[in-house]
């Protein structure tokens, strides 16, 4: 479904009754990378996955982006959909459009999920950023797929799921290039450090034991500075752990919103 939101047109999915639930998904990856989650939690609440500007078949208009933009966006679609409050999961890039969101509109969480991702990126990080930026101008993002599907997996899953490997390569491979290179300018420059002590909603954080990307560090980093928070590592996972890990993902994604409730 398609609504127009924040100056673009939003690409997303809905699905189920009861307490809404948002899921917002990585960079170079769309909506359907929560599927499973959605399977599993569709007959206990209202569950609304979405397109990030730029991915999957919402409008990616050229950038710079930023993550205020981003978290704009999220709050566009809510409110064109009636949502007034929800819980909301997001891993890697959604998780920090999660972390600005919290700090902009802090009275529409019932609750935050944040999995494999960070507050902050040291300055040193930029170049390897910039680098992504001038690959994609290059080469497209054929030249993402392999080197992405190796940080976001363990060698061992990539073995045994092929089937898992074809369709995020094809998340990837299909994500518009200015999304791509828009989103890229936004991540590095993440800094939520000095305000998350002031998300009260309940909070989780989850990482993969094996993500380098955003690893175990900087999941105990959110976890510390939020008040409440809970810290949850999944052993044998990597970036994608939702995916990786699902049986153990739904768990601690289940159990989490059934007990902070509505």
């Amino acid at each position: 479904m398609m609504i127009q939101a924040n100056g673009i047109d939003i690409n997303y999915e809905e699905e189920g009754e009861g307490p809404w639930l948002v899921f917002s998904h990585s960079l170079a990856c769309h909506l359907g990378m929560w599927y499973e989650q959605a399977v599993a939690l569709r007959d206990r609440y209202r569950v609304l996955r979405y397109d990030t500007r730029g991915h999957g078949k919402t409008s990616a208009p050229p950038g710079p982006y930023s993550l205020e933009l981003l978290a704009d966006d999220l709050r566009g679609l809510i409110d064109a959909r009636g949502v007034e409050r929800m819980h909301f999961v997001g891993i890697s890039l959604g998780g920090m459009i999660g972390q600005v969101f919290a700090l902009r509109y802090p009275e529409r969480l019932a609750s935050l999920v944040l999995c494999d991702t960070t507050s902050y990126y040291p300055p040193e990080a930029r170049p390897a950023w910039e680098e992504r930026i001038r690959t994609v101008r290059e080469k497209g993002m054929e030249a993402m797929v392999e080197p992405t599907l190796a940080r976001w997996f363990t060698p061992a899953f990539r073995a045994q799921r092929p089937d898992v490997m074809r369709r995020i390569a094809a998340m990837i491979r299909a994500t518009p290039v200015e999304g791509y290179i828009g989103c890229c300018h936004a991540i590095p420059r993440i800094d939520t450090r000095a305000r998350l002590r002031e998300i009260s909603c309940p909070t989780l954080v989850i990482v993969g034991e094996e993500d380098p990307g955003t690893p175990v560090a900087m999941a105990r980093a959110l976890h510390e500075a939020i008040p409440g928070s809970r810290l949850a590592v999944i052993p044998q996972a990597s970036h994608l752990c939702n995916l990786e890990q699902t049986s153990v993902f739904n768990r601690l994604l289940g159990d989490f919103l059934a007990e902070v409730g509505t």
